[in-house]
């Protein structure tokens, strides 16, 4: 299920939803929607949108992690009838698209498995944007699912996409923050995953004269970055 709730700031909007709902922090994802810095005649507020385990589209959310839990050693061979379920049915669904992967354990936490794609056709399973591999990895998490571990979140990468996106990410935001300074004029980013707006949200949220909300429905929406005023 998705809710919405508001705070002064991030932490008190987070804060207000797990007493609320009355679920710890872990227990959640968040998506921060909008934020407005606090200016002479308003009051500052972060609207965001709390994504409870039953929603399936939290999964993208977690794909931040995979770079600091991939350090972690890992015997890359599953280890029990889970883990080999698994492997081996994310390893047929890129049999049948036709390509050839070798699919391996990165990582292992309590709630949380990285798997790694190490293919010559690395750049198709990533896909326009990293559609592919975020579809890849939801399928993945459904099997989980269906194989009774719903509280397991699998995260797939392939080429260390999720850190060169991430990187990219972060590029553009300042980017686009300083062509709208500039311009007073908002611009509206591609579409993007829950866990993209975020990192979006989180990177401008202290840029003075700078707001960011999102905007559109389903799991893809855009965020547009606006100037704190009048736009021209």
């Amino acid at each position: 299920m998705t809710y919405e709730f508001e705070g002064k700031t991030e932490k008190e909007a987070i804060e207000n939803a797990a007493n609320e709902l009355g679920l710890q922090r872990d227990q959640f994802d968040v998506e921060i929607l909008e934020t407005q810095k606090k200016s002479l005649f308003k009051n500052g507020y972060v609207k965001i949108a709390v994504h409870t385990a039953d929603d399936v589209e939290t999964t993208a959310s977690q794909n931040s992690s995979f770079a600091a839990a991939s350090k972690v050693v890992a015997n890359p061979v599953p280890q029990g009838e889970f883990e080999e379920k698994l492997v081996d049915f994310v390893q047929t669904i890129i049999e049948k698209m036709g390509y050839d992967a070798k699919v391996e354990v990165v990582f292992r936490e309590e709630k949380k498995i990285g798997i790694k794609l190490n293919s010559q056709s690395s750049s198709i399973l990533i896909g326009r944007k990293g559609k592919n591999l975020d579809a890849l990895q939801l399928l993945a998490n459904i099997y989980a699912g269906r194989l009774g571990h719903e509280e397991i979140r699998v995260i797939l990468d392939t080429e260390n996409y999720r850190i060169r996106r991430e990187e990219s990410l972060v590029r553009l935001a300042y980017t686009t923050a300083d062509k709208v300074h500039q311009s007073h004029k908002s611009i509206l980013l591609e579409p993007m995953n829950p866990f993209e707006r975020r990192l979006i949200h989180t990177t401008l949220n202290d840029i003075p004269d700078i707001d960011t909300k999102s905007e559109g429905e389903g799991l893809y929406k855009q965020v547009r970055v606006l100037y704190k005023g009048f736009e021209r």
